[in-house]
């Protein structure tokens, strides 16, 4: 089949054509993109003010340089920069500070620029201390001291010279130890007060107390002598409070038992006093009675076991003396028959076993 528009002559030029369209569609096209452009970045300028805090951390917001509030944990929001700008401080985590040593990954490295001191008895001793701290005012902190971290180590060297300074080795190394922590804690507090560092020390401990490498062995020597001194001590206090209750106790028992023997005399007295009333009321009734009764019963109570008879020669009575039962008192004891001899019979004897 032949072509309509044979070498290609007389083919329409589309592109000419709508060239006009594609100018008019650029001009416009630009524009709208150059609005969008600029949109988009508004919205990512206006979306640079957003900004999380952690827990445990504190936000602190500025307008021009100028604080102007405090944020806590959560999604916050400011004006983006230029006009306010934010910090984000940890408050919560315990941070720490080493005085004459440094931790790596080694171990413990000392340094001896700062663990060497002079004590009040002008010895040299070699101490570190260790130093827990947290952030309490994140204003001061961001603003009113240049590195406040730096400012601690060097606050709490020096409150360290100063409470080894006032005391003397022995002191320092042995039971002045906690007294020298808790002075040295005091001072370093009022050291960050006074600077303005926002900072709060939890706590100062001393980790080594030694005196230098030449005479270290003989300062420990001293350090274990105090120690079995005060062990000693202690030993002694303990057996004194186990004997001196005990020693008390048994004086307390031995008064108590005084007192108790005191009464039972006085109550055997006082019953003794009125039983003999009652026998002088019935010896005055029966003087002769009374006499030979009482001679009867202290025989038997010295003689508790002796076996006694008494017999009467007068054959007319029986031959027992009528003034007491002796079948109730003596049991055993028989009278004679009434037919005996009279001849035979003693008058009036006592008979053993």
């Amino acid at each position: 089949m032949a072509s309509r528009w044979p070498s290609g002559e007389g083919v329409p030029d589309f592109q000419e054509q709508l060239a006009p369209l594609w100018r008019m569609a650029e001009r416009f096209g630009r524009r709208r993109l150059v609005v969008a452009a600029v949109a988009v970045a508004v919205l990512f300028w206006l979306g640079s003010g957003f900004y999380v805090v952690g827990p445990g951390e504190r936000g602190v917001v500025l307008l021009f340089g100028r604080v102007v509030g405090q944020t806590d944990s959560g999604l916050r929001y400011r004006l983006p920069a230029p006009f306010q700008q934010h910090h984000v401080v940890d408050i919560a985590s315990v941070r720490r500070a080493e005085v004459g040593f440094r931790t790596d990954r080694g171990g413990i490295r000392p340094v001896p620029g700062e663990s060497l001191m002079l004590t009040g008895d002008e010895n040299i001793v070699e101490v570190q201390l260790f130093v827990q701290y947290l952030v309490r005012d994140p204003v001061k902190f961001l603003f009113r001291a240049r590195q406040p971290e730096l400012a601690l180590h060097s606050a709490a060297e020096v409150a360290l010279r100063s409470a080894v300074g006032q005391n003397t080795i022995d002191y320092t190394m042995t039971d002045g130890r906690v007294e020298v922590q808790d002075r040295v804690r005091q001072q370093l507090q009022d050291l960050l007060d006074l600077y303005g560092t926002g900072l709060v020390a939890t706590e100062a401990r001393l980790l080594v107390v030694d005196p230098p490498q030449e005479v270290q062995e003989a300062f420990h020597d001293v350090v274990r002598a105090w120690e079995d001194r005060e062990r000693l001590i202690k030993e002694a206090e303990g057996y004194a409070e186990g004997v001196i209750p005990k020693a008390r106790g048994e004086a307390v028992q031995a008064v108590r038992n005084a007192e108790a023997y005191r009464e039972q005399r006085l109550i055997r007295a006082r019953g003794d006093a009125d039983r003999f009333e009652r026998v002088l009321v019935e010896y005055r009734k029966a003087e002769a009675v009374t006499r030979d009764r009482l001679y009867l019963e202290t025989i038997d109570r010295v003689l508790p076991k002796t076996r006694t008879v008494i017999l009467d020669g007068q054959a007319e009575r029986g031959g027992v003396v009528p003034l007491l039962p002796l079948g109730q008192f003596f049991g055993t004891a028989a009278a004679p028959k009434p037919n005996a001899n009279p001849a035979a019979t003693p008058p009036a004897t006592t008979g053993g076993r």
